[in-house]
């Protein structure tokens, strides 16, 4: 299991920071060449990398109940996740094995998929069941024409696609994280937004508070602290806790008491390409899926617990609103980091050592991509 810092511990150091004017340090700089942001040979092998190892594709409230589907790109390729009769969720690849067009779009909930250039029908286990003149097709073995699969796990809440294992199992890797949505959540909305970004100058943006106050004065500033997080690594992946400053609320509480609800936000980056933030009432995931190197999808999954959305919608809704308007601030710095991408004027970025989580992240994709050229 993942081991991360107690609540209390949390806490502690917080308060620690606070009264010392200090935050986590990385021991080191990073600097990451321009060109990695801009070259397609790289942009090719940062996807092939994520088809070779598992990677959150969505949370487990998006597939609530058998027949229930999302269908979307993931590293390029076009994926489709169901949930079957038994309550198992399995991926495939989203083409139909006559000629290829794509038997779902989107997300909803079907008993079965209907390719809808011939009507080739697939059971939800991905098993061909029909072939409307099947007499025109003498000798085809339907057993062997099913929906190419891919390995999908689900734990935790969330579902994990591996397009390419070869014969390695995940399982226990994937068993291993932590668990980031109760069997209480809800899914609130399931958004796609465009950014005109490589996906690594969006991730980046998640990773570091060094930017609240020049970014967010008026939005995030004013409720949180500039510069101020607490960095852990685990395996490939990080959590950076990032306080409010309602934490001081609980100074001179007993530790036995202290709940940091509405207090901080977790933000777990699940290597490479998901972040699953922790915020007042609800759980944000986004999933950055790169387009181009200079363009990234961002599938936005927003979810809230049954029963914090009865008691607490108006507060949650407010809330979301609110996150949107820091999430157009970030957009423009992001997309104006693209832009001056092309100006040459860098031919490197400097990371800092307030900015260990993304060091962490270019330090293990480096490592990755050597072990898989």
């Amino acid at each position: 299991m993942t081991t991360l810092l107690a609540e209390t511990e949390v806490v502690a150091r917080v308060f620690d920071h606070i009264d010392n004017g200090t935050t986590d340090l990385s021991s080191d700089i990073w600097r990451e060449p321009v060109a990695n942001y801009l070259a397609a040979e790289r942009f090719e092998a940062e996807r092939a990398l994520m088809r070779r190892i598992p990677v959150a594709f969505c949370p487990s409230a998006m597939l609530p109940a058998p027949g229930s589907y999302l269908a979307r790109n993931a590293a390029g390729v076009p994926l489709v996740a169901v949930r079957g009769a038994d309550g198992v969720v399995r991926a495939f690849r989203n083409a139909c094995r006559h000629r290829g067009a794509q038997v779902a779009c989107g997300a909803g909930q079907q008993k079965s998929f209907v390719c809808p250039y011939h009507g080739w029908t697939y059971g939800l286990d991905g098993a061909l069941r029909g072939i409307p003149g099947e007499h025109g097709f003498p000798g085809l073995d339907k057993a062997r024409h099913g929906l190419t699969p891919v390995r999908a796990y689900e734990h935790g809440g969330l579902i994990y696609i591996n397009q390419e294992p070869g014969d390695r199992d995940d399982a226990a890797y994937v068993a291993t994280l932590p668990t980031l949505f109760g069997p209480t959540h809800e899914l609130i909305s399931d958004v796609l937004r465009e950014t005109q970004a490589n996906w690594k100058v969006c991730a980046e943006g998640f990773l570091e508070g060094y930017h609240i106050y020049a970014t967010h004065r008026d939005t995030f500033y004013p409720a949180q602290f500039d510069n101020l997080a607490l960095v852990e690594a685990f395996g490939a992946n990080s959590r950076v806790t990032f306080p409010y400053r309602t934490i001081e609320r609980l100074r001179g509480a007993p530790e036995d008491t202290w709940d940091t609800e509405s207090k901080l936000t977790y933000l777990y980056h699940l290597f490479p390409n998901v972040m699953i933030a922790t915020l007042p009432r609800r759980i944000l995931m986004v999933v950055l899926e790169p387009v181009a190197p200079g363009l990234t999808h961002y599938h936005r999954y927003t979810l809230a617990r049954a029963e914090d959305l009865a008691v607490h919608r108006e507060a949650i809704d407010k809330g979301i609103a609110f996150g949107l308007e820091g999430e157009k601030e970030d957009r423009m710095i992001v997309e104006s980091i693209q832009r001056g991408l092309s100006s040459r004027g860098n031919e490197t970025f400097v990371f800092g050592r307030f900015e260990g989580a993304i060091t962490h992240f270019h330090r293990t994709l480096h490592a990755a991509l050597a072990d898989t050229a």
